[in-house]
Order: C-alpha cells, then structure tokens, then sequence
C-alpha cells in the first residue's frame, strides 16, 4: 500500500484517499467470495456423494410410490360366520421390499451439524425391513426388529420432498446419552432424519430397552408405529407378519392407553387390520360408543350379515345404535348401563322374536385410511365371500326402531337412575332392587331380596300390622323420623318385588300412615308389581269401606257386626280382581285397626263446601244402612260426624228413616215397660245391594272429600343433602361450562355456528376457544376443540365432559 501511496503521489489528494481507503476493502470482498464459493464447492461434492448413495433406493421408490389416494384393501373369499373374510391383498400395486445400500462415504459433519462418524452394524446382509426375531445394531444399540434401517427413501418418485420418517438411517450421529424422554425436542409428526441427535439416541434407547417404557414421549412411540403401519399396507408383509404387527400395535395402544393421540390414531389402524384379516373380535357386538360415528369393522360386519339376508339380533342392533351419530341416550341409558342393555334385548326379543330384518342397501361400502406418519393414503373397498359389502350408514329405520326400544327402556329405568343419582352407592341396595324393572328380577338377583321375602312373609301369617317405622327400618337400617310419600313408595315397591304389598298404599290410598302407626303386610296373590292403576270397582269399593269404618269408629269402638259387614262388602263386591280384593282387605284391616284422629276430623270437615257435605251426608246414611241394622251406637257417632259438619244433628234421623226398609229395626236398647207390639227380631247381616248402588254414583266426589278429611298435612321427607350450587364442570365458570355442555352435542361445528353458539352464551368465539382449549389440556391433556375449517370436537374429552355435566344430553 505504501508502495501505491508513491506512486500516486502526483495524483490529486482525494483521489490518493479513496484508494487508500478502498483497496483493502476490495481485498477483503475477493477474499471472502473464493472462500464462499470453495464452501459451496465443498458442500455441492457432498451433496452429490449423498445423491449417489441413494439413486438406487430413489429408483426403486419411484416405481412403485404410493400417492395420497393410490392403494387399496380388499378382503377376499373366506368361509366365517358370514363369510370369514380374509385379506387377499393389501394394496393394488406390489411394493417390492427397499434395499439401500449400506455403506457410505464418511464425513466429518452429518447435516445437523453435530461432529462425528457414523457408527452402525447390521446382523443382516441387507438393509430394508427388519422382521421381528433379527436385530439391527444402530449407535451400539441392539434396537431388535419390526423396523426400517437404511437411507429413507423420498416420498415422491421426483427425487425432491420429505423423506419417509419410520427409516432409522445408520449414517446420521446420535447422542451418546438419549436424554429426552419427555420429548421436548421432539416435532409433532417427527421423522427419523429430522430429530436432533439428543431425540436419535432416546428413541434406540426406548426400542433396545424392549418398547415397554410407556414414560417416554408418545412421539417416539408413533415414529415406530409409522414403520408397523407402512409395512402392513404399503409393503404387503405376509399374513402371519402382519397379525404380529397387528398383536404389536394393540399393545402400544394399551401401553399408551392415556394418551388420546395415540387411542384415536392406533385405534383406526387396528380397525382396518382387523378388517383385512377377518379377526374374529369384528363380529362381535360392541355395546359401548367408542366414536362419533359407527366403526369400519361394525360396517363390515353389519353390512356383510344384511347382505346375506340374516336378520340382527338385539345385541347387534344395539351397537350400531350406541355408536350411530344420530342416537340420543338420557342419563337413566348411561347411569344404569348394565339394567339398560339387559333390558333392551328383552325388549326386543319380545318385539322381534326371530330376529330384526333390514333391506339391503343398495351403496357398496368404500372408505379410505390416511397414515398416522402423513406419507400415505389406502382406499378400503371390503369384500364378504368375492362380493361387495353393502354400505349401511344411509339406513335409518332399524336406528329410529332401536330409539324406540330405547326410550321405553330408559322410562322404565328413569326411577332407578333417579335413585343412583342421589345414592352413587346404593346400587344393590334394597331400594335400588325395587325400582328395578319387573323383566330384570332375575337377571339381577339379591340376597337381600331374598331376606326381605322371609320377613314379609313372617308378618303377613301373624296378621300383617307391623309398625311402619320398623319396615321403614327393616329397608333402611334406621328408624325414620318422618314419613313421606318418597320414602313410603320406595318400601312398597321393594315389598312389590317379593310379592308381598303394604295398606295403605301411598299411590292408592285415601291417606298415608304416620311414623308412630302401624301399617298392614299382605300377599299380592302372586302379583309382583304395584298396579299403576286400579278399576272403578276397587275404588268405588275403598269408598265404601272407609265411610264404613268412619261410621264404625264413631262410637269408639268397632263391633264384630260392624267388622263382618264391611268384610262382607269387600268380598261380595263384584268386578274386583283377586289382587284387588286382597287389597281391599288390607286396607280394611288397616283402617279398623287406626282409628281416625278427630281433632284433624273437626278441623277438615270445616273446611267442606256445602255441595261436598250433602254427598258426603248421602254416603254415610247409605252405608249405616247397608247392612240392614242402625244401632244406638251409629246414630250417636252420625249425630258427632253432623254436629262437625255444621250440620243438624237431628237430620241424622231423617236420613236414616229415609232409607230404612221396612218393618220396624231397632233403634236403641230395649227397656223394662209396659207390653205392647212384640218388636221383630234383628235380621241378618245383608247387604242392600239397591242402597250401595246409589254410593258408586258418586264416588268421585265422595272420594274426592274422604281424602280431604282423612287425610293430615303431608309429612316432610327428611332433608337431603344437596350439593352447593356451582358450575357443572369443575375448572370452568358457568358461561364457559354451559357453552362446553352445547358444544359435545355435536362432533364437528362451522364457522357462524360457532360463533353464533358463543354469542349466545355471552362470549366471544376466540377467547372461548382459548378457555376451553386450556382447560381441556389441564384437565385431560388435549385441546378440546380443533379449530382446522371449522371446529371439531375431540370425542373422549366430550366423554368425559358428559359424565361431569351428568344431566340428560343426547350422547
């Protein structure tokens, strides 16, 4: 430069200044250019050593890539239940097994920049696939088989794009250590070649230790399933290789059982399998909902068994049901799951006694598979004896007969559920086996049953009363401190199950009993259930007895005449049923044995209209008159019962002699005087069929006022324990959990939809996505909602949410 700076002298001073100051600058630039284009000299041989190293593989991948929408399955001719289908191919086009070559020109830097040599060792000869029995040495490590070891190939037969990710390529460094299990560094859908070294060496560790360590990231596991998956059906393994891949990958699903990811993408693989390998397990009926939508392997399985003509039986038009989008399930379906599909194929074999028929659609079943890995996508095309299975997923008579077998089902189980849900564990309790329906006795038996069958029956032979806090007690294990009609019903539907019935009957009776009285046990005639309902005639009858027994009690004391009569009645009473009059009966016993609280008589008998006494007035003469005989006793208590009715007492005469038969009867006790007209004898106790007659046209009404004043304030039940009230979803506030609750309804949500579900609830879309997203991977580990063209719901998260919420949503 001094040199220059001479020689320059005679130039101008800013020229001698800019060259000074340029020269260096230029130097430096010319400099760096041929060191970047030595660089990049270097990097071009490299790259070309490695083209050469994989033309072979290239070559041989092009001929025979699998495009996104390029293989098929098809299951062929078979001799099983329907068919026995089994898998005749795999694919449409054969892929001939990958081989590599092994050796490579060592480098001082693989292209993740770590420094080192390869180190690998094979006990093959070649490189490819590694069947299950031989081992692979990859980095020191006996990693042991089912795997690709080599050069992965590219996934488009153009020599560019991504290369497949199960390939373990020996050539690439891992560390010594593997140190990640958590993952952290590992990418979503990762590949062999693109994990950094640290993840390499984690996952030879995971498979050399035997790949059972289910406390390594769910990563490493899919980049081994992506090879399982890849040699099945894209390499076309033989069949007893691919029943050990398919045993292997159930395995890693139940290894992996919390992981979601790993159930949903596993789960499609094995349906599929089983599928081409006609598995047994895909012609049983699966009667749980494991999915938004019905299983490929129960389309199959259905579809083949309608396309042979042969009818469903319950249990297989029940799963589709379960798992068909359409069907809606209450609480009582889910609560009482057991009680529910037990009671749905008594249903439908009454309904269906050979079995349900349905018309063979006329859309051939087709479906497609796309990898876990994302490399590859199989159209499914099932065959059932070398022809097409119908497709069964536009058929919507069978799922609204099904829907209608369900819901009477769960109308019967509604109790029962109700039941469950205040006494989680009261299942098998004597309460819980009362509200069972009568078709289930002996499919759910109970020893407890079996005692109380004892008891009834050991009670009813000694008479029947038997205080009601002592059968309130021999069903509870407590005495109660009150009654109500709850706790009353819930006693006589356990005595119901084991044929025996209590008097009063809370649905039936004019009045409940009080904790301090007794009650009446007797035998149903054979009769295990409580009548719903019972006739005209039994109640025409009840009203009969109890003004009987009203009239009887007026005096204080109830005579043996009075006692037989209304015996009399009961039993000569027509178009009673035998259970009918065997309740009667023990209503009547009951009503003899208590009498009536007349302080509670005096104050309801006050409160009667006018209209309602007249017919109450007309009632009690006919009955007192009934049996032919007015006793001294009986215008005494009627005169009582007048003087309570704001009524004259001396009308009490009138309406007796109104319809005394003629011939004179006694109206009180005779007294020493002087004789006279010989007075007839007592008749016999009959019945006066014309006078009872004249009670039945208004037994409604007199009914209606016996209930009135007969009957006392009603008991409270004893207070439950409820739960403070809160949001139904722990972790989430009201707005966000209700928003929750609408959203599982539905598997997939648009756009506006969501939008618009939000807004009526008060929220907007983004920040309620965030809020349920993060509570979802808080609670359960994964977002709930997908937001990718639309919003889809993740399917055991909305599981799980409806068993929280526990309110009756469609399932």
């Amino acid at each position: 430069m001094v040199v220059v700076a001479l020689g320059l002298e005679s130039w101008p001073v800013g020229v001698q200044i800019m060259l000074v100051l340029g020269v260096p600058g230029i130097l430096v630039w010319v400099q760096e250019r041929r060191r970047a284009e030595l660089a990049a000299a270097k990097a071009e041989l490299q790259n070309r050593l490695e083209r050469e190293d994989r033309e072979k593989a290239d070559r041989q991948y092009k001929a025979s890539s699998l495009s996104r929408t390029g293989g098929s399955i098809v299951a062929g001719v078979g001799t099983g239940p329907w068919g026995n289908a089994t898998s005749a191919g795999m694919a449409q086009a054969t892929r001939p097994p990958i081989e590599p070559a092994v050796t490579r020109r060592p480098r001082d830097r693989d292209r993740d920049g770590q420094s080192g040599k390869p180190s690998f060792a094979l006990s093959r000869s070649r490189t490819g696939w590694v069947p299950a029995g031989e081992t692979a040495t990859v980095a020191g490590r006996a990693i042991g088989g089912m795997v690709y070891i080599g050069v992965p190939p590219r996934l488009h037969g153009d020599g560019g794009g991504a290369r497949s990710r199960p390939y373990i390529d020996p050539s690439l460094t891992a560390a010594k250590h593997g140190s990640d299990r958590s993952g952290a560094q590992m990418p979503y859908w990762p590949g062999y070649s693109d994990i950094p070294p640290v993840c390499r060496a984690t996952y030879l560790d995971w498979l050399a230790d035997g790949r059972s360590d289910a406390s390594y990231n769910a990563g490493y596991m899919f980049l081994y399933f992506y090879g399982l998956e890849r040699r099945f059906l894209v390499d076309q393994a033989p069949e007893d290789e691919r029943r050990q891949i398919l045993a292997e990958v159930i395995r890693l699903q139940a290894l992996y059982d919390d992981n979601r990811s790993a159930s949903r993408y596993l789960g499609d693989f094995i349906e599929i399998a089983k599928v081409a390998l006609d598995d047994p397990s895909i012609y049983e009926p699966v009667l749980e909902k494991i999915g938004w939508d019905v299983p490929f392997s129960m389309k199959v399985a259905l579809g083949g068994r309608i396309g042979q003509g042969e009818a469903l039986t319950a249990d297989q038009l029940l799963g589709w049901f379960l798992n068909h989008p359409e069907s809606r399930l209450r609480t009582a379906a889910v609560r009482c799951g057991d009680e529910f599909r037990a009671l749905f194929r008594i249903r439908f074999d009454a309904r269906f006694p050979s079995g349900l028929k349905v018309t063979r659609p006329r859309k051939t079943l087709k479906d497609s598979y796309t990898a876990a890995s994302g490399e590859f996508e199989a159209a499914l095309e099932p065959q059932i004896n070398g022809a097409v299975v119908p497709d069964i997923s536009g058929l919507r008579k069978p799922i609204e007969i099904a829907q209608e077998i369900a819901e009477e089902v769960m109308d019967d189980l509604d109790r029962l559920s109700r039941y469950l849900g205040r006494n989680p564990d009261g299942r098998g309790s004597l309460e819980a086996q009362a509200l069972l329906p009568i078709d289930l006795a002996t499919l759910f038996p109970s020893p407890a049953l079996d005692a109380l069958r004892e008891w009834a029956r050991d009670i009813a032979d000694r008479g029947g009363l038997v205080p009601v806090a002592d059968l309130i007690e021999r069903l509870e294990g407590q005495r109660p401190q009150k009654l109500g009609a709850r706790r009353l019903n819930a006693a006589a539907d356990a005595l119901a199950k084991v044929g025996y019935g209590i008097a009063p009957d809370p649905q039936l009776s004019l009045r409940l009993p009080r904790a301090t009285e007794p009650v009446v046990v007797f035998d149903l005639a054979g009769v295990e259930e409580r009548p719903g309902e019972v006739s005209g005639a039994y109640r025409a009858a009840q009203v009969q007895i109890a003004l009987g027994a009203f009239v009887a009690h007026a005096d204080g004391d109830v005579a043996e005449a009075e006692r037989a009569a209304l015996g009399a009645l009961v039993q000569t009473q027509p178009d009673l049923t035998d259970p009918e009059r065997a309740r009667l009966t023990a209503e009547l016993s009951w009503m003899l044995a208590v009498p009536p609280d007349m302080a509670l008589l005096r104050r309801n008998l006050g409160r009667i209209a006018d209209g309602e006494k007249d017919a109450l007035r007309a009632a009690i003469a006919a009955m007192a008159q009934a049996d032919g005989v007015i006793r001294a006793e009986e215008v005494a208590g009627i005169e009582k019962i007048y003087k309570l009715l704001d009524l004259d007492p001396s009308l009490a005469y009138s309406d007796l002699h109104a319809g005394v038969r003629s011939g004179p009867v006694t109206m009180r006790p005779a007294v020493p005087g002087a004789p006279g007209e010989p007075i007839a004898p007592e008749a016999p106790i009959l019945l006066d069929a014309a006078r009872i007659a004249e009670i039945r046209e208004t037994t409604a009404q007199v009914s209606s006022v016996l209930g009135e004043i007969f009957g006392g304030e009603a008991e409270a039940e004893e207070p439950e324990d409820l739960p403070v009230p809160s949001s139904p979803i722990p972790g989430l506030d009201s707005k966000h959990a209700v928003l929750a609750r609408d959203l599982i309804l539905r598997p997939y949500w648009k756009e506006p939809e969501f939008e618009a579900l939000a807004a009526r609830h008060g929220l907007m879309p983004s920040g309620a996505l965030e809020t349920l997203n993060e509570w979802a991977f808080d609670a359960h580990g994964e977002a709930l909602i997908d937001a990718y063209e639309g919003y889809h719901v993740e399917f055991e998260i909305a599981v799980a949410i409806m068993a929280q919420v526990g309110e009756e949503v469609s399932a």
